[in-house]
């Protein structure tokens, strides 16, 4: 995982809805359930449960699989995690607090993702609200095919 975090003071608005979330709720807490949240808003990749579990576990953080899985719940609930299903691969997961619009490439060959950004997407999803008289909370659009690299070092591992 790539570390490009926020700025100090949007994670400290995002590290208050996450606790406002929990409090509401009268959920804990927890250590545990801090630690998820910092590493997953430390980084700016596409990940899986068991890869952070993983990456959690080689820093040394003692935690069990299931409160992985149980507190990454919990943020796509409130919000500041999206979930993604690409094919029928494992679901990945990505910080959403603040995120611009942006949608993925899936090779299906490589498995690499790539995301982009277009704002004529935008501009028909506005024009799709406005004509239905519709108002949208987000969108996911996924394209998949297969990278034209001939020399595509993931493909090679992927096999």
């Amino acid at each position: 995982m790539t570390s490009t975090p926020l700025p100090k003071e949007q994670l400290e608005v995002v590290r208050k809805r996450y606790l406002d979330y929990l409090k509401e709720r009268n959920l804990r807490q927890t250590p545990e359930r801090l630690t998820i949240f910092e590493e997953v808003y430390d980084t700016s990749d596409h990940f899986d449960a068991d890869e952070l579990f993983l990456r959690l576990k080689q820093e040394g953080v003692p935690i069990s699989r299931a409160t992985v899985y149980n507190t990454l719940e919990l943020l796509v609930d409130c919000n500041l995690v999206v979930r993604h299903q690409f094919g029928n691969k494992q679901a990945k997961y990505e910080r959403s607090y603040s995120f611009w619009q942006h949608d993925h490439l899936i090779c299906e060959e490589c498995h690499h993702l790539l995301e982009f950004c277009d704002p004529r997407i935008q501009s028909i999803r506005d024009m799709v609200s406005e004509i239905f008289d519709f108002t949208i909370s987000r969108h996911s659009l996924h394209l998949y095919g297969r990278c034209r690299k001939e020399d595509c070092e993931r493909r090679a591992s992927a096999s």
